[in-house]
Parts: structure tokens; sequence; C-alpha cells
């Protein structure tokens, strides 16, 4: 089919088309296919439409205004959409250009910075730091780092994992994992991007027709202001239940979907129970893992329900159930895409 086409199928029979979230995801749909197959990712060109983003999935992109030089970002006359780092400050540059680079690798709790001394082009240095370390240097808490400083005083135009782009997911999902084989961007004729079996994705034209990978999602966010009983019911009667959060995974998937509600808040299947004087999931799991605000998981005798922030971090707060806000649903559970 073609992208529109397989997108309208997806979204009839599962829920969309493919979001690729880290190299999990990645090698999963790899290992799925031996040709060129559609996902989920397609580009809205123009030079306003450009967003930044880190090569690191799962890094916010922060406050990054600040850490350019002045006048920066310029572009300087050609779309420049990767970032090096000099003097702990940041430039655009070409992508196609070729720089040494700093990988980091997470070890523990810890974090390990590496200078590599070769020049490689942007989307090289990514593919070597994500196959010899985790990934370039991608956050403000990591260009922060005392250690990191300290590391690279005296180095100068060095990659660092930031990027701009006009692609979007089709879910709406914020992802920024990529993995171009090149890195183009701003190509007319070639909006959608494709995987193959190697893992690599290109960009092709959206009227070619393909396979394709949809995918059936555990949550999904409703954008409708109701109170939280309501809320339930809705979950209830159209898909399976309010979203419970068991661990720090789910933690994650959830808070990827309040990032697109239109409220302060969105629901959560979340409620106190004074009789044990204990939260519980109205998937009836006790509360084990929490992300609390601090202090507000207490008891309070008003506010008997619970909500998770849309901002980060994310946190839960208690709200009394009348407010009304979006929420989000449990539906079923990660199909393999076919």
């Amino acid at each position: 089919m073609t992208w529109s086409e397989a997108q309208e199928y997806c979204r009839e029979h599962y829920t969309d088309l493919a979001t690729v979230s880290n190299m999990t995801d990645l090698r999963r749909l790899r290992d799925l296919t031996d040709k060129e197959a559609w996902i989920g990712l397609y580009s809205q060109p123009g030079k306003d439409n450009r967003m930044w983003h880190w090569s690191q999935p799962g890094v916010e992109i922060g406050v990054i205004n600040e850490l350019f030089h002045n006048s920066q970002p310029n572009d300087n006359g050609r779309l420049r959409n990767c970032g090096e780092i000099k003097n702990h400050r940041i430039n655009d540059l070409k992508c196609e250009n070729k720089r040494e680079f700093i990988c980091f690798k997470e070890v523990g709790s810890d974090k390990q910075y590496e200078w590599i001394n070769e020049e490689m082009t942007w989307i090289q240095a990514q593919n070597y730091c994500r196959r010899e370390h985790t990934d370039l240097v991608s956050g403000v808490d990591q260009l922060d780092d005392e250690k990191f400083k300290e590391d690279f005083k005296d180095k100068e135009n060095l990659w660092i994992g930031l990027f701009r782009d006009t692609w979007r997911w089709s879910d709406g999902s914020n992802s920024s994992f990529r993995k171009w084989k090149e890195f183009r961007d701003g190509v007319k004729e070639k909006k959608c991007a494709t995987v193959d079996q190697h893992g690599n994705w290109e960009s092709d034209d959206c009227n070619a027709k393909k396979p394709f990978f949809c995918y059936d999602d555990k949550v999904i966010l409703i954008k409708e202001k109701l109170p939280w009983e309501d809320a339930l019911n809705y979950c209830r009667w159209f898909h399976s239940d309010l979203a419970s959060i068991t661990n720090h995974h789910q933690q994650k998937w959830v808070q990827a979907r309040a990032k697109n509600a239109s409220t302060s808040h969105v629901w959560l299947g979340l409620y106190y129970t004074c009789i044990v004087d204990l939260w519980f999931w109205v998937s009836n799991d006790l509360v084990c893992y929490d992300n609390w605000k601090e202090n507000d998981g207490n008891n309070d005798q008003d506010d008997l329900t619970g909500a998770m922030e849309t901002d980060d971090p994310h946190k839960w707060f208690k709200k009394n159930d009348t407010e009304k806000f979006n929420f989000v649903c449990a539906t079923k559970a990660v199909k393999n895409p076919t």
C-alpha cells in the first residue's frame, strides 16, 4: 500500500503505523521483514517546521537556547541541522560535515564520556556511538556535568547528539529516535520513512507501494475533559480500563501520551481507599512503584483520586474526583506488527 493507505489501514484495524522509540523497537521490526516497509514517520518540509531533538531516546530537549553561541542557530544560508560544541557553546552545522565527536556510555548509574579522535559525519558518529557505547552525548544535564566540562575544556568543534528535523510520527508521539542510513531532510518528493531488513531507515515517495508495520498500543490518550468516575466508565466501555502504572517502563509509556493532552493533568486509574488507608489501581494492584509529587501521596479526605501532570517531570498528584481532565485508558497488549 501507499503510506497514506497503510496509515488508514492501521488506524482502522490496530492503533496506527508503527512508532519506533528505541533500539529494542527497531530490532523487533528488523527481525520481521526482509524488505523495505513503511513506518509511521513522515516529513512536513519547511524551514520553520524543524524541531530540535537529542539523539538519546527519551531525553527531553530542555532549555537549549542559552547554550548556543551568539547569533546561533542561524543556518548561515544553508540548512544546518546538527549541533557541535565549542568552548561549551553550541553551533549549528551541516550534518554532512565531518567532525570528531563525544560518545557516552552508561555504566550502572554512572556515565562515562569518550572522545573519538576520528572525523565522521553526524550520522556516522551517531551509528558509531550506538554500536560501541550508548549514544552521542545528549541532554542539557550531560553538557552541564562538571566532569564533562573538565574532560573537554580544551577540545573544540565536536559533534554532540543535537539535531533538528521536520519528521513527525503518525500517532502524534514525540519520539526523537532516528536510525537514518543517510541524514536527509526537506526532500519534498520523499516525505515518508521506511525501515529495511538491516534496521536502516530511508525516505521515499509516499505514493510508492510497500508492506508496512502497524502497532496496537497499551494505552491511549482521550482528549475529552471528564471527572474521574466518568473517565473510568468511558475507558471500561470503549477500551479496557483507566491506565495503571506499576513500573518505570509503564510510567514512560503513559507520560509519552500525556504530553499531548489539552489539560494540565490526566486522570490515571489511581484511587484512595479509606478503609485500609492505602492507594490502589483500578486494576486492583497495590501502589508499590510510585511517582508522587513530594508528600502528595499522603491521606487527604477531599482528594481521593490520582492524576499525572502533563509537563515534566510528570509527577502524580492527588485530585478531587470532580475535576475535569483528559485521561489515559489502557487498551490491548502490544502485538507484533504485521
